[in-house]
Order: C-alpha cells, then sequence, then structure tokens
C-alpha cells in the first residue's frame, strides 16, 4: 500500500494538485491513500502525520509532494516521522524555485532528501540540479491521459490569448495584462481570458491593475474552471501564454499543447526542457513583456508557423502520456530503479 501526502485542496476551490491526480491513476497499480484535504494548514500537517502514524504498518512507500515555499517544511516533518518509523519515503519534487531552497537550506534539505529511498523528479531540469548535488533521483515526468484531450490544430489565429493558472505572485499574472496592452496596439481586437483561483491575494491585485489599464471590456476572468471546463474553453482562444517567474514542469503547458494551443512562455525553471523555441512553443525571458507581445503577434502574423508549432506541440505531449509513463512507476514501487 502506499500513502501518498499532499494539498487535496479542489473541494476549497483550489486548483487540483498531484495528489488528486497522479493518486487516482497509481490506484490503477497498487492500494493507495491520499491526504489530506484539510483546509487549515495546521490541521493539514497534523492529519497528514496522523496518517503516517496510523498506516505505519501497512504503508510500503510514502510519496510526499514537496515544494520550494512553506510546504517544504510538510515534507521534512513528514520524511523526519517516516524515518522514525522506518517506512521508506520517496519525495516528488514540484517547487521550481526548489534549486534555491537547496542553497538556502543545505542542512534540512540534505536531510529530507539524502535519506529518502529516491527522489522523483518531474522535470528534466529538477533531475539535473539534483544529480548535481549528489541525491538520488529519478525521472519520471508529469503525466496527462492523453486520449482525454481534443486536438484542435491552429491554423486559423485569432488574438485570443488564455491563461490558465493560479493568481499568485510567483506566476506573474499581471505580465499577462501588460502583454495584452502591447498586442493591442497592432491588434485592437485581441482579447484575453484568465482561468484559476487566487492563491495569494493576487487575483484582486490583478483585478485592480486590469481596471487602472481599461481594459475590463478585453479581459474575461474565470476565476477556477474545472479541468473539463476549461478544456471546452480553450476552443474558443488560439494562443495559450505563461508569465511565471518559477516554474517546474506546469501540467498546464502540457494540456495546453495537447490541446493544439501554441504556447508563449517565460523560459525559467523547466520550461525549456518540455517546450523547445520555435519548434513546439515560443520562449521569452521572464518578465519581458515586449518580447511576449512581439512573440505573440509573430504567430499572428504567421498563421503557417502557428500550425507547425500546433502540431509539434500535439507531439510532444502525447510522450506525457499516462500509458507511456506508468511503467516507470511500476519499475519504482518494485524496486527496479537505481538513482543517478
Amino acid at each position: 500500500m502506499i500513502l501518498y501526502i499532499g494539498n487535496k485542496l479542489s473541494m476549497h476551490g483550489n486548483t487540483p494538485t498531484s495528489v488528486e491526480t497522479l493518486g487516482i491513476l497509481l490506484s490503477q497499480i497498487t492500494d493507495v491513500k491520499t491526504v489530506s484535504d484539510k483546509k487549515g494548514k495546521l490541521a493539514r500537517l497534523a492529519d497528514m502525520l496522523l496518517s503516517i502514524i496510523k498506516n505505519r504498518k501497512i504503508a510500503d512507500f510514502i510519496l510526499i509532494d514537496t515544494y520550494s515555499t512553506s510546504n517544504f517544511y510538510y515534507a521534512l516533518l513528514c520524511a523526519a516521522l517516516a524515518r522514525v518509523l522506518h517506512i521508506r519515503y520517496i519525495p516528488i519534487l514540484h517547487g521550481g524555485n526548489l534549486p534555491a531552497r537547496l542553497i538556502r537550506n543545505p542542512k534540512l534539505s540534505s536531510f529530507l532528501f539524502f535519506n529518502a529511498f529516491m527522489n522523483v523528479a518531474p522535470s528534466e531540469y529538477l533531475y539535473d540540479v539534483f544529480r548535481k548535488h549528489n541525491f538520488a533521483v529519478t525521472y519520471i515526468p508529469n503525466n496527462i491521459e492523453i486520449k482525454r484531450y481534443h486536438f484542435n490544430k491552429r491554423f486559423i489565429v485569432r488574438p485570443k490569448l488564455l491563461y490558465v493558472r493560479a493568481f499568485s505572485k510567483i506566476y506573474n499574472p499581471q505580465m499577462a495584462l501588460k502583454v495584452l496592452g502591447k498586442v493591442l496596439e497592432k491588434y485592437p481586437n485581441a482579447q484575453l481570458c484568465m482561468v484559476g483561483p487566487d492563491r495569494d491575494g493576487t487575483f484582486q491585485k490583478t483585478k485592480d491593475i486590469c481596471k487602472f489599464m481599461k481594459l475590463e471590456e478585453k479581459v474575461i476572468f474565470t476565476g477556477k474552471m474545472d479541468m473539463q471546463d476549461w478544456w471546452k474553453l480553450s476552443e474558443d482562444y488560439d494562443i495559450f501564454i505563461n508569465t511565471t517567474n518559477f516554474d517546474n514542469t506546469p501540467v498546464s503547458l502540457i494540456e495546453a499543447m495537447a490541446l493544439g494551443l501554441p504556447v508563449v512562455s517565460t523560459n525559467v525553471g523547466g520550461i525549456p526542457y518540455l517546450i523547445q523555441d520555435r519548434v513546439d512553443g515560443l520562449l521569452v525571458d521572464a518578465d519581458n513583456l515586449v518580447a511576449m507581445a512581439e512573440k505573440i503577434i509573430y504567430l499572428l502574423e504567421n498563421p503557417t508557423e502557428a500550425e507547425r508549432i500546433s502540431i509539434n506541440a500535439r507531439q510532444k505531449a502525447e510522450s506525457f502520456d499516462w500509458a507511456t509513463i506508468k511503467s516507470k512507476w511500476i519499475d519504482l514501487l518494485t524496486n527496479k530503479v537505481d538513482g543517478e
């Protein structure tokens, strides 16, 4: 049996995380118990730790979603308890800023990652970083079920931009509005739809900036949407933008590629490992709104290029299909993987 620890907060209005999506898929392989859905941070931590104690005699592994911000300490405490109880644990490395955490907290990081049975990197970016720090690590990509994604090849490209990400300072959603402002200078009919829940108060700040920029008639804020709903919504948009300052390998980008949306993204963290510039997406430097606007205009003025990128992006997304990735998890959980 696997005990999978992470933030199961979709019932509270948050975007589903790996513990909710990967957890379901792993149940095809073995018995899986997932925690925690408690809303309060302390209650959630207590639930995680109590679940480890309750399942100490039957858990073969504990999977721990591991991020670079405050949730890093959840992972640290869960790992410490797992060590006391002699249960093998596997951190799954989600935090795009984890490399900075390794430098900022070397002793705590060493305790967490060196004592793990294995560290799982969902991106080649974090795989390379952890290998350079001499931690046992294996690369198992984020995954999707490709058959669920209807491919809509973009050969007629309109200035209709889509942003799908939580509203958080590190994801820099306000840049999307500034990019739209630049695109509007050449395409007055341009529009932007922003999908996602609030994470840290950034949602209201973004709406305030939208009003200040007098873009209310050009921007739609939907709030959180279920996956199937935003997939359907995406059919009415032609370019996906990602403005983040820190990232790993976001599933939302893989999903956009699977849906046939040409992606224009900042080139931070693990994103250059996912997207090859001008092959299956377009990349710009972090916070470079002028460059992002120019790349969007390039797609609008070169529809054959947009079509080529759309096709290539779908092909790249197919490599993340669960049918392909599942065997990697089976090998890990049956002790057939050696870290490098």
